[in-house]
Order: C-alpha cells, then sequence, then structure tokens
C-alpha cells in the first residue's frame, strides 16, 4: 500500500491544502493528513476544531484520514508505515525552505518527500495570511473549504 503523510498544523486548513490533497489522492492508496501540535506554537484554532474541519472536508474520501500527531514527521510516518511525505509548493522560497528538509528525512530516516506544485489560483493562500485576516475580522470564507 503507498500511503503518504501530509503534515503541518494547518491553522487553518486552506483551499490549497484542499487542491495538492485532491490532486495527490491519484497517486496513493491513502493519503493522512497530519496536524502537527508543538507546545511551543501558539495556534488561532484548537486541535479539535483543526481536526474536525478537515475531516468535514474530506467525508467523502475514504483514502483520506485524519491524524494528530507530536514530534518529529518522519518518526510519525515510521509508525504509520507511510513510505512518502507530502509536500504542497507555493513558490521557490517553499521550495527552498522544504528541499533541506526532505534531504535530511530521507538520508535520516528513509522517508522521500513528494512535492506538488500548487494550482495558479491557490497560490497565494496561506494559513498566515488567513490568520491575519480573521484577527482583523475580515472575510476568510473565500479561502477555506
Amino acid at each position: 500500500m503507498k500511503r503518504a503523510i501530509f503534515p503541518g498544523s494547518f491553522d487553518p486548513f486552506t483551499l490549497g491544502h484542499k487542491d495538492i490533497i485532491e490532486r495527490a489522492l491519484p497517486l496513493f492508496d491513502e493519503i493522512i493528513i497530519a496536524i502537527g501540535s508543538n507546545a511551543a506554537k501558539k495556534y488561532m484554532w484548537s486541535l479539535e476544531e483543526r481536526k474536525e474541519r478537515i475531516e468535514k472536508t474530506f467525508s467523502n474520501h475514504d483514502a483520506v484520514l485524519v491524524k494528530t500527531y507530536t514530534g518529529l514527521t518522519a518518526r510519525f510516518c515510521k509508525k504509520e508505515n507511510a513510505q512518502f511525505i507530502l509536500r504542497g509548493l507555493r513558490n521557490s522560497q517553499d521550495f527552498t525552505y522544504e528541499q533541506t528538509i526532505a534531504q535530511a528525512n530521507q538520508k535520516v530516516n528513509g522517508v522521500d518527500s513528494i512535492f506538488i506544485i500548487s494550482s495558479p489560483e491557490f497560490s497565494y493562500i496561506s494559513s498566515s495570511i488567513v490568520r491575519d485576516i480573521a484577527r482583523n475580522n475580515g472575510d476568510y470564507s473565500s479561502l477555506v473549504p
């Protein structure tokens, strides 16, 4: 079984994230959306809220699971018997950041990364932009599922 982990804090899960998952579904038997938890990070939405929203978004996709984890993503991959880490790239800065992490995960943990370039219509969306709009009482509904 080809299984991938799509890790992130997903604070919040955006249409860009959804697009990456939907386009990756034909490549894998199963995709686990892995919501990472970092005690040092302050989240706008609770872990439960983030998990529920993502589960609702993919309620009609049996091949998409939503789980939470702490610690190293590569360790979570091993625990879940996932051979791949799925990442979406919006721009060259994303690639530069993700490349080093991907190479380390492959070398140290034997987990390969698969990159999918975001669709142009979603490439400007980031969770931090959505949080900023939400903090300022703006309407961010067109950016999230």
